[in-house]
């Protein structure tokens, strides 16, 4: 079976993205087409990259970039979950995606975005503009869920943003799923 790494991209105090991304992951679950392996950027707190080298090199120095390594390395297909910030794409993400450079290649991405009325498109815009030139496939179905907090119960801390959505995430899911085995055979 294809692992898919749902990747919570947000790292701030307070934030609201772990809801969005355990939703999702119940989503892949039902889905049960992949092995869910859950990825939170918080808890690996990548440090801005610092390895000496490019990672086309992939010659790490540090023991958190052969971490970071080895859990993309496993991966087939990637969801990330993510806000927008300022129209952009956090930091958080693009450090995440630069340390690397061969795990990456040859595997699909898909986005789960969240935010005010944009729902965060426009920060998964700038995203693919990155994850195309670290040779992945980003999907053009997507999950983007806008005025998102409104879908949040702030007393059980369920995420529930509808019907329309858990139709937007199966579609991406499927779309992962024949894009991750396609290319599968180009690794």
């Amino acid at each position: 079976m294809l692992l898919l790494q749902i990747v919570t991209v947000s790292t701030r105090r307070g934030r609201l993205g772990p809801h969005v991304a355990k939703w999702f992951a119940e989503q892949a679950r039902a889905h049960r087409q992949f092995a869910i392996e859950e990825v939170d950027l918080a808890e690996l707190n990548l440090p801005l990259l610092d390895e000496p080298r490019h990672p086309r090199f992939k010659q790490y120095d540090h023991d958190h970039t052969k971490a970071w390594s080895t859990i993309v390395d496993r991966a087939d297909a990637f969801a990330f979950v993510t806000p927008e910030y300022d129209y952009s794409a956090p930091a958080s993400l693009m450090n995440a995606l630069q340390y690397l450079f061969h795990e990456w290649t040859y595997k699909p991405a898909g986005f789960v975005s969240y935010g005010g009325v944009s729902g965060g498109t426009r920060g998964v815009q700038m995203s693919k503009l990155l994850v195309t030139s670290l040779k992945m496939m980003p999907m053009f179905e997507a999950v983007a869920i806008p005025f998102f907090a409104r879908n949040l119960n702030a007393e059980t801390g369920v995420f529930d943003p509808g019907d329309v959505q858990v139709k937007a995430a199966a579609t991406l899911l499927d779309e992962l799923l024949k894009w991750a085995t396609a290319l599968k055979t180009m690794r």
